[in-house]
């Protein structure tokens, strides 16, 4: 069963502030979210380690 984030909790796992996970979001560059109930976005877990991971092999090369 997957775990959801909120973008808070997002935002605390990558110690970035909330709002650059929502700019992130907006330009398609951010882990992959969804919304529930029309307005709360919500993420994988395993979305958000992909996209660290992701990073990582970017920041490595």
């Amino acid at each position: 069963m997957n775990e959801y984030m909120t973008t808070a909790e997002v935002a605390e796992l990558l110690r970035v502030p909330a709002e650059t996970v929502r700019y992130w979001r907006y330009i398609g560059k951010g882990p992959r979210s969804f919304r529930v109930g029309g307005r709360r976005v919500l993420y994988a877990r395993e979305d958000v380690e992909a996209f660290v991971a992701a990073a990582r092999a970017e920041g490595a090369a």
